[in-house]
């Protein structure tokens, strides 16, 4: 064996050498090609961009879901054809979703500079809606961009939503961002329902610019201005412009808003620690009307700032099990509804349901939330409105869990803002006699929702939601019924409306 091996080692050298000498005839290898490294500074997922010291995270998911019992992903049946209850309605609603995410961030002398992008791509369910065309019976016609779209423009029967859009850097975020006055869980104490009241909140985030200061031990302070155009305006209505169909499909008059003047100011103190977390918010928002009437001469009503404020409290490491948490919150606002109603909530009520009134033909409840109203040649009457959400999550093992949540808020008017509404023609022309009128309102919700992780990042969750309008009218209205809803004219008994749905969803998470 030894020879053999022998001759084996010698032949090998042999080889290379020949290798060598034909390698020297050859042209100059071309450099290595840079392979993508991990980048460990800021967590797992990070890779080095090749060629800079700029670290990037791609992340998203992929949901299907489908709600059941409303025409909204997800939320109440609080209006329009979901509202009427009737052969309009919809069973179900299905929405699938891409969400698609870039995390960048690069380490300067002055601190990390970053940036961040998150769109989604959605297709949901439409709905059909009377048309009132039908020559010779009903017709309908398809609702091409349904509720909850949010905003997001239409593509091919789908949705594009841009969620967040910020740079980071030096204490300053620029850009689309959660905003400052929302909680940490933003509308969603322990559920996946979309509609609670109680607390402010932009889970698709608002253009701000934001200096957030940093003081140690997980107490962190920020000053902010953001954009109130598209997610803090409740509405400043013209009751001017009110009717007796208005009322009953959730308005009392016209929207009046004027063009943007002031962005909102919003203050915030937080305290995160290990066990758990504390949050203070404030909120400044002007309310700027457009018109009287329909041209400048008309007049107009002066701007009126309103103001919120919300105490926020989650409380980890509770002794119920690892993991689990409680989430609650509470607001106070005046002329800024949206800071309680946060902008996925619903702030316009028109629900029908059954009697038991001798002669009523159903009933109906109808309600509004909006900044503020006002009549030819009065100010602004802002609304007052408070309200807490809450949630409890508990662990039962590492695939399980469920959570337990519930809102309830309140909405009240000035007498003077009464006066407006009750005393308008529309208002006595549709009250039957003897019935009183109150447009304040309570609304409340109660929910369990139950999720199953069999592998990481994918999970299977059913969420079970109660929803409830509590209106304080009193008697019966004479309507002229709907085409759109298909109600017909008679009369309605006011009342007290509920909503009762259901979501399914599957998400994976990458």
């Amino acid at each position: 064996m030894k020879p053999m091996m022998k001759s084996l080692i010698l032949g090998s050298a042999a080889m290379l050498a020949g290798s060598g000498a034909q390698a020297a005839d050859l042209p100059v290898k071309a450099k290595a090609v840079e392979y993508v490294k991990i980048c460990s500074l800021y967590g797992a997922g990070f890779y080095y961009i090749p060629g800079t010291d700029t670290c990037i995270k791609l992340g998203g998911y992929l949901r299907a879901e489908v709600a059941l019992g409303t025409n909204s992903d997800y939320n109440w049946t609080s209006s329009g054809v979901g509202g009427a209850h009737n052969r309009l309605s919809n069973y179900y609603t299905a929405r699938s979703r891409e969400d698609f995410n870039i995390d960048t961030r690069t380490a300067t002398e002055y601190g990390v500079v970053r940036t961040f992008f998150d769109g989604v791509f959605s297709w949901t369910t439409g709905g059909y809606a009377g048309s009132g065309t039908g020559l010779t019976g009903g017709a309908t016609a398809y609702d091409a961009a349904p509720s909850g779209t949010n905003g997001s423009g239409s593509i091919a029967g789908g949705s594009l939503g841009v969620y967040f859009a910020f740079i980071q850097f030096a204490g300053f975020t620029v850009g689309k961002a959660v905003s400052q006055f929302s909680a940490p869980w933003t509308n969603y104490p322990a559920n996946n329902f979309d509609g609670l009241w109680g607390g402010g909140g932009t889970v698709t985030g608002v253009n701000q610019f934001t200096y957030t200061a940093d003081f140690g031990q997980g107490v962190t302070a920020a000053i902010s201005a953001q954009d109130q155009v598209q997610y803090y305006q409740a509405g400043l209505v013209n009751v001017s412009g009110i009717t007796s169909s208005g009322i009953v499909g959730g308005a009392y008059g016209l929207n009046d808003i004027g063009g943007s003047r002031s962005p909102d100011l919003v203050g915030m103190v937080r305290v995160d620690q290990a066990w758990g977390l504390f949050q203070a918010s404030v909120a400044a928002h002007d309310n700027h009307a457009g018109y009287y009437g329909g041209d400048e001469t008309t007049g107009h009503p002066g701007d009126k700032w309103g103001w919120a404020v919300q105490l926020a409290l989650s409380i980890k490491n509770i002794p119920t099990g690892a993991g689990d948490t409680i989430n609650i919150q509470g607001v106070y606002t005046d002329g800024a509804t949206r800071y309680n109603a946060q902008d996925l909530a619903p702030i316009a009520f028109s629900m029908f349901g059954g009697t038991g009134l001798a002669g009523a033909y159903q009933s109906v409840g109808f309600a509004s939330a909006p900044d503020a109203v006002f009549v030819a040649g009065s100010g602004l009457q802002t609304i007052k409105t408070y309200g807490f959400n809450g949630g409890y999550t508990h662990n039962w093992d590492p695939n399980w869990n469920t959570g337990i949540y519930g809102m309830w808020a309140a909405v009240r008017y000035t007498d003077a803002a009464k006066g407006f509404i009750c005393g308008s023609t529309a208002m006595g022309a549709l009250l039957v006699t003897g019935s009183t009128c109150n447009p304040d309102f309570n609304v409340m919700s109660a929910g369990v929702i139950t999720r199953w992780t069999p592998v990481k990042n994918l999970t299977f969750s059913a969420d079970l939601n109660w929803s409830r309008l509590d209106q304080k009218y009193f008697g019966a209205v004479a309507y002229a019924g709907s085409a759109a809803t298909a109600k017909p004219a008679a009369v309605y008994e006011l009342k007290d409306q509920n909503s009762l749905t259901l979501l399914l969803r599957a998400q994976r998470n990458w």
